[in-house]
């Protein structure tokens, strides 16, 4: 008997390479393709600040369109997840739920609570992995059963493994068509809410618009250049450009409207074709390959997002400081090229990858000494691309708790910036209050002479904070205490070297 089918989208919000969705349209007469809008779970488990509702809603919105577009369409329901499929599916006689498989706890423990329900009511569940490149689990079974804990072992098993699955063919109008689509007045019951529906502030409106149609177009905008496909080496890309210099695709990725599969193979058809092109781990298949890396270590790490009870972190005691926290959330350290980036995320949920690595040095080992799990949780709330393995990861990585060894080279919020900058113009544009200081004053404004503040229109200590600490001072100081507790806990410091 064919199926009567729920298929759930949770992450994977895009039509292309979409195998358990094919997989629903394969074995049923009828398919609801349902989005549970549970606002608890998103805001209490999933931490999305209001950028990131945007973002969800704006895929949701062109998930709905493209599913329109093909015959069928997208359900929005509003609730608990467990409630609203309980009632769903005895409404509809449901005797198949479809959705992606995913390795964080929360959603592991959401598919074992449906299979429960399943076994309750008596519908099948069906997930495949669709999120990835690789089912974590066989790298996993290949390694012994553990993950590998760094990035040259983890390659290994991939050449083990060999290539990662292809892309699913696209769906057309036909699969759809042999299925009964859901009747046309649910789709105006369960329409996609605006973010005024939700009380989501109208002021976070990001750049970055969210949904597949845009994805794929950044996507065949970057790939139209095989020159620089070929040639990209992450760490030549510039953390300060005014326009994004890396491609941007990671909010997609994050929310499954672009493939990660897709874009690996689209990449191996241009890398066939060039004569020399970049290599794992800085070429933007390696870029890939690092997510990879991230989700395989998470999906079988204890307490992955936090500190205690984590067995590949450093136990390392932080300072406590809801002052110096919140002078860094908020833009307010005294150095410019810190608060510039810290303003970039807060307006626009994205910053590149070194200014990153800057102001997670600047909270952690390099000046405040303050917990990664609090800067992770900032960047969980702010980024469009915000995702749990590889956020924690990366904060575990430049914190120097894990997976990071050369913990001396702690990145100046002076030099740093004006390396690839030097004129301020990305200082310039994020804290316009600076912007009439002269390039030798603009990552330094408290060195300026009082005369030169008052030309420039901005007094410091009145106008704009003076630095909070001294980088030095602090720097020496902090580097003194990392290099003791990596001595102290020199066997789990070794455990991702």
């Amino acid at each position: 008997m064919p199926h009567r089918t729920i298929h759930l989208f949770r992450k994977g919000l895009r039509l292309h390479d979409n195998p358990t969705l094919l997989a629903a349209l394969e074995s049923s007469e009828v398919v609801y393709p349902v989005y549970i809008l549970d606002r608890k779970f998103l805001t209490s488990v999933m931490h999305i600040g209001d950028l990131r509702w945007h973002f969800l809603l704006q895929s949701l919105e062109d998930l709905q369109k493209n599913l329109c577009q093909l015959g069928s369409c997208l359900l929005v329901i509003q609730g608990e997840y467990e409630s609203v499929l309980r009632d769903h599916i005895q409404k509809w006689n449901i005797t198949q739920v479809t959705l992606d498989a995913e390795m964080e706890p929360f959603y592991k423990e959401m598919e074992a609570n449906i299979r429960r329900l399943g076994e309750e009511l008596g519908f099948e569940v069906l997930s495949l992995v669709g999120h990835s490149l690789y089912d974590t689990k066989r790298i996993l079974d290949l390694n012994g059963g553990t993950p590998p804990l760094t990035y040259k072992r983890f390659l290994h098993i991939l050449s083990l493994l060999g290539d990662p699955e292809v892309p699913v063919r696209n769906l057309t109008a036909e699969d759809f068509q042999r299925c009964r689509p859901p009747d046309p007045g649910l789709a105006e019951c369960y329409r996609v809410p605006l973010p005024v529906d939700l009380k989501i502030s109208l002021e976070s409106l990001s750049p970055w618009r969210g949904g597949e149609t845009e994805g794929l177009q950044r996507l065949e905008q970057h790939l139209t250049d095989q020159g620089w496909v070929a040639s990209f080496t992450k760490p030549r890309t510039i953390p300060n450009s005014l326009l994004p210099s890396t491609t941007g695709l990671s909010p997609y990725f994050s929310m499954g409207c672009l493939s990660v599969r897709t874009f690996f193979y689209r990449l191996s058809n241009i890398y066939a074709q060039a004569k020399h092109h970049s290599l794992p781990p800085v070429s933007l298949q390696g870029q890939l390959l690092w997510r990879e890396f991230f989700y395989t270590v998470a999906s079988a790490t204890p307490n992955f997002t936090k500190m205690a009870g984590n067995p590949i972190c450093l136990q390392i005691n932080w300072c406590e400081d809801a002052e110096r926290l919140h002078k860094w959330k908020t833009a307010q350290t005294g150095f410019p090229w810190i608060d510039a980036i810290m303003t970039q995320l807060r307006q626009e949920g994205w910053i590149h990858h070194l200014a990153r690595h800057a102001v997670a040095c600047f909270l952690t080992r390099g000046d405040l000494w303050i917990s990664w799990e609090e800067g992770m949780k900032v960047f969980e709330e702010l980024l469009l691309d915000a995702d749990y393995s590889i956020n924690a990861g990366n904060w575990m990585w430049l914190s120097a708790s894990a997976f990071f060894h050369q913990y001396t080279r702690i990145f100046c919020p002076v030099r740093f910036g004006r390396r690839t900058d030097p004129e301020g113009q990305y200082i310039r544009k994020y804290l316009p209050i600076l912007k009439n200081f002269p390039s030798k004053y603009i990552y330094e404004p408290w060195t300026a002479s009082e005369e030169e503040q008052k030309q420039a229109g901005c007094i410091i200590g009145q106008d704009y904070p003076f630095p909070m600490v001294n980088h030095k001072e602090a720097s020496d100081h902090n580097l003194q205490l990392m290099k003791q507790v990596r001595e102290e806990q020199y066997r789990t410091a070794q455990l991702t070297r």
